[in-house]
């Protein structure tokens, strides 16, 4: 290639690349919302649930599947929090080998608040609820239709009780 032409080229491939990057979020409507996620695991008011036991019998997990219809709020704790919304969705367990790895597909449906009647659609898979996980935000509805983007969850320890979780989500959403 002659040297004019290769520079044509790349500036081609800058510009491009330019475009790309602005074009990523045009109108500057990224948005941050938080919520915070309260998960029962058992008794009568359980919001988690395993309703496929795995194939493999025993204490085996892989091929487990369950749901889960998780309440959120706009705070760290129930009695002084207003909800939002439900976390609704279904998980399987698909890490045969060392790590458990589970697969989740949620629905956050907005029943409440500022984005009340919109939902969030994601896609993800989580090896560690403990550690932060994020999920890719897929899609929605309402205000947020056609949205894309991801979501950060981090386990809340000092809000925890021994039958209840307690997660802050972060949502960064552009629509």
């Amino acid at each position: 290639m002659t040297a004019p032409l290769l520079t044509l080229v790349l500036l081609l491939l800058t510009s491009s690349a330019a475009v790309a990057c602005a074009s990523a979020d045009p109108k500057g409507d990224l948005k941050r919302i938080r919520v915070y996620m309260h998960e029962t695991m058992s008794g009568p008011n359980a919001t988690l649930l395993t309703s496929v036991q795995s194939p493999l019998g025993g204490s085996a997990t892989f091929g487990q599947i369950g749901v889960l219809d998780n309440e959120l709020r706009d705070g760290l704790h129930r009695g002084s929090s207003s909800p939002l919304g439900r976390f609704q969705g279904l998980f399987a367990m698909t890490g045969l080998a060392n790590t458990p790895g589970l697969l989740s597909a949620v629905d956050v449906v907005f029943t409440g608040g500022k984005y009340q009647g919109s939902t969030l659609a994601m896609l993800g898979t989580i090896q560690d609820l403990r550690a932060s996980v994020e999920r890719t935000v897929v899609g929605g509805t309402g205000a947020f239709r056609m949205a894309r983007g991801y979501s950060s969850m981090v386990y809340i320890p000092e809000a925890s009780t021994a039958n209840n979780d307690v997660y802050r989500i972060d949502f960064f959403v552009d629509v």
